[in-house]
């Protein structure tokens, strides 16, 4: 598996998708290819999907951290991880000075697989958002 055939499956769904999502994917060649996919009505935030040897890996970013109140950071950092376990499927993280959410698959996943993912981690970074609008400006 790779983003190419990641990408062909979850744009042939068009309305067929099992989670009820229309998936827009493009790739994003580098050092390390990424695949982009925005859903329909959540183009605000993109998943970006990278394929290793071992794993399927998506990321959502949130938040910058500019974005966090200064003295709800304490508070904020809390709430995430108390969140992190009851989150299906999801994990909290930094990449340089943004906040994500992600998770990770095995690259022996089927498409359906990498379909829940997609849509579960979709799911989890609006909750997310949502739920911790309060630390944010």
């Amino acid at each position: 598996m790779n983003i190419h055939t990641i990408a062909d499956h979850l744009n042939s769904l068009a309305d067929n998708s099992d989670t009820g999502m229309s998936f827009d994917c493009q790739p994003i060649s580098g050092e390390v290819d990424v695949l982009q996919i925005s859903i329909l009505g959540r183009e605000e935030l993109p998943i970006f999907v990278s394929v290793t040897e071992d794993q399927i890996i998506c990321i959502t970013y949130l938040w910058d951290v500019e974005e966090v109140k200064l003295d709800s950071l304490n508070a904020m950092h809390e709430s995430m991880l108390e969140m992190n376990i009851p989150m299906p499927l999801s994990s909290f993280s930094k990449i340089g000075d943004k906040y994500v959410v992600f998770g990770a698959l095995s690259i022996n996943s089927s498409f359906d697989d990498v379909e829940h993912e997609l849509a579960v981690l979709s799911n989890n970074a609006v909750e997310v958002i949502d739920d911790m609008s309060d630390y944010l400006v």
